[in-house]
């Protein structure tokens, strides 16, 4: 090609593209894909690593020998380590093939991203006590500007997850790997729990200036524990999952009464312990009650057989261990009926209603069972957890 005097060279850009950056005779550029191979599923690792080496060349249209490239010419992918080895390398690679991942197998990074936490369960059947250790977690996701978190730990049981049902941890500052060796424990677990419910363990920032933030959560079905034997967690914290509110309305509960009976044959008379509630219902704005209980041994003619316990404050769970006794006949008190009633105080207006139970000769299930056992056996403290009702027939729901 001949050029006049003062004229440019032009090229078109099908020549561009074709010209190679290093000096030398001109030739193909190579596809991306001959530098980072992707192989395809079901073969095995050695077989792909060979017939990767092999692709570039059957790639290659053939060239004449005057426009093979020279010798003393580093391969591209040897000089920028396409598979991380040299030709010299490669054999011996092959003969140990890394293990590949199958990404349908493959379910989640939240191991290496949000952290693990280590924690024990035991159900105490007799007590009706589910103990939750929380002994440490490892490797949590940073929260902070210094690359760092302030962790706790909180607990919930779902369905109905409130603050009655909320357990926590202290604060550990600073750290990443935080060992806390604390136990928390629900007090009123029925075996109907342990079938139904869940307990969800979540992991979370605590932030003085802001809201908290949330690290990750895991959720343990109570019906994988066996009763009175503790099981051993050690798992991976996931994203956190949405809880279906529905589902919570439809089994929302007023809370739980732990009562004990004893008919005292030397007294001859009803002992009645008012032991302790568990997550009753929150009646004030704060999210809390200040919860009291109120009995009654009816029908009470002379209008003398009311008892009440102490106001405790802003709280679900409180613990009164208080007790009262009525003097009575053992013949007589089949023909009588005990009715708990829960309530919170309010100063300057009606108190609110929480919720109560009745035990007697005309109850039902468990509370017919404590009056019956009551009943049969003198001078023996039985104790029961009750489920509270919305409703109490024939009492005044007014204090």
């Amino acid at each position: 090609m001949t050029l006049r005097k003062g004229e440019k060279m032009t090229i078109s850009i099908q020549e561009h593209m074709a010209i190679d950056v290093c000096p030398g005779p001109i030739k193909p550029i190579k596809q991306i894909s001959d530098y980072f191979p992707r192989f395809p599923r079901g073969l095995p690792a050695a077989v792909d690593r060979s017939s990767s080496a092999l692709r570039p060349a059957l790639s290659q249209p053939s060239v004449s020998p005057s426009e093979a490239p020279r010798e003393d010419e580093e391969d591209v992918d040897q000089l920028f380590g396409a598979h991380g080895t040299t030709p010299a390398e490669q054999p011996a690679k092959s003969q140990a093939p890394e293990e590949l991942v199958d990404p349908e197998g493959y379910e989640s990074d939240d191991c290496t991203t949000l952290g693990t936490l280590d924690f024990s369960l035991l159900y105490d059947q007799e007590n009706n006590a589910l103990h939750c250790t929380i002994n440490k977690a490892k490797g949590l996701k940073p929260m902070d500007h210094n690359g760092l978190a302030d962790p706790y730990v909180k607990l919930h049981l779902l369905p109905g997850a409130s603050k009655a049902n909320k357990l926590r941890t202290k604060t550990l500052r600073n750290t990443l790997n935080p060992t806390w060796n604390e136990t928390l424990t629900y007090y009123g677990i029925t075996d109907e729990d342990m079938i139904r419910k869940t307990l969800r363990i979540s992991v979370c920032d605590e932030d003085k200036f802001r809201h908290n933030e949330f690290i990750g959560e895991t959720r343990i079905p109570l019906k994988k524990l066996k009763p009175n034997q503790t099981k051993n967690f050690n798992i991976c914290l996931e994203k956190q999952l949405p809880i279906d509110k529905t589902e919570d309305k439809s089994l929302e509960e007023r809370g739980r009464i732990l009562i004990s009976l004893k008919y005292s044959s030397q007294k001859q008379g009803l002992q009645v312990g008012i032991l302790r509630c568990a997550h009753l219902a929150a009646m004030d704005a704060n999210g809390y009650s200040d919860p009291y209980v109120k009995i009654y041994l009816k029908p009470d003619e002379d209008k003398k057989s009311k008892h009440k316990t102490a106001v405790k404050k802003k709280t679900l769970n409180p613990e009164f261990n208080e007790e009262f006794f009525y003097e009575i006949k053992h013949g007589d008190l089949a023909k009588k009926t005990l009715e708990v009633t829960v309530w919170d105080y309010d100063i300057g207006k009606s108190n609110d209603f929480i919720g109560g139970v009745v035990l007697g000769i005309n109850a039902k299930g468990e509370r017919l069972k404590h009056w019956f056992d009551c009943l049969k056996n003198k001078d023996k403290k039985i104790e029961r957890w009750h489920t509270l009702t919305n409703e109490l027939p024939g009492a005044v729901l007014s204090d």
